[in-house]
């Protein structure tokens, strides 16, 4: 039953990401069809029993999953119909791969009940930064369109003319980096104590944690840049997406290595 979801789910975000922008009211139906789909797809897999499934493609299809909810939820307040056309097929994408790479499956007798609240808390963390690396990318092709405005038109560029006004749309990035840095403060806090609860040490120090500590620098340098220094266009941008992508190697980077390449189970 899970395998008919997630075409389902893949199909629905597909057609989402090529319905024309003047289909308001069609994209904002079927982005929540799909967006209820995608969820029942992940609750059906990564919910067992007394288990949880954990892998690299599970997590990058819940953050994506949130991901998609903060887009609507913020698409019925300002025009960004640039961002349905990269979140929606990275949507679809991660639902395949949930498809293809299913994980493990972890029992949780005997774990710490604290596992639970720090996968969910670094899942909300991912999420929320994941859909400010999309926001950040948007930010950079809208400046870029504004240097070359007239010379090429199509597909993305108008849906980049659709998007609301720079300033704005940096307003809107700082608002989810802010949000997002306290839950990944707060990831950080949980990890340390549920490491604290399994291992006997407050941090264990392999790749992952590494990873992590270095995108909660990345991310708090960037907000007391923002706070003290004004830091903002290029500056800001360049920030966040390498606290991103420090982030992603963090857990669904090492995960991919894990179980795709080395064919190993949970580390």
């Amino acid at each position: 039953m899970p395998t008919y979801f997630l075409i389902a789910a893949a199909l629905l975000y597909v057609l989402c990401a090529v319905l024309p922008a003047r289909m308001g009211t069609a994209i904002a139906v079927v982005t929540g069809l799909a967006w209820v789909v995608h969820g029942v797809t992940l609750w059906l897999d990564v919910m067992a029993p007394g288990s949880l499934r954990i892998g690299f493609a599970a997590m990058l299809s819940s953050a994506l999953w949130i991901s998609v909810g903060a887009y609507w939820l913020e698409s019925r307040n300002f025009s960004l119909d640039g961002l349905r056309r990269m979140v929606m097929p990275s949507a679809a994408l991660a639902v395949v791969l949930e498809a293809m790479f299913p994980g493990v499956l972890v029992p949780l007798d005997g774990r710490s009940g604290m596992l639970g609240w720090h996968i969910a808390i670094a899942t909300l963390a991912y999420s929320t930064l994941t859909i400010a690396a999309f926001h950040a990318v948007l930010m950079a092709l809208q400046e870029s369109r504004l240097h070359t405005r007239g010379e090429r038109t199509g597909f993305l560029g108008a849906a980049l003319d659709q998007l609301p006004a720079l300033l704005t749309m940096e307003k809107l990035l700082f608002r989810m980096i802010a949000f997002g840095f306290v839950l990944l403060s707060l990831t950080v806090l949980s990890g340390i104590v549920f490491s604290e609860a399994l291992f006997g040490q407050a941090l264990k120090w392999d790749h992952k944690s590494v990873f992590t500590l270095l995108s909660w620098m990345l991310f708090a340098a960037l907000l007391a840049g923002r706070h003290f220094r004004g830091w903002r266009g290029k500056t800001a941008l360049s920030f966040t997406l390498a606290g991103f992508a420090t982030l992603l190697l963090a857990y669904v980077g090492t995960r991919f290595v894990l179980e795709v390449v080395l064919h190993r189970g949970l580390a």
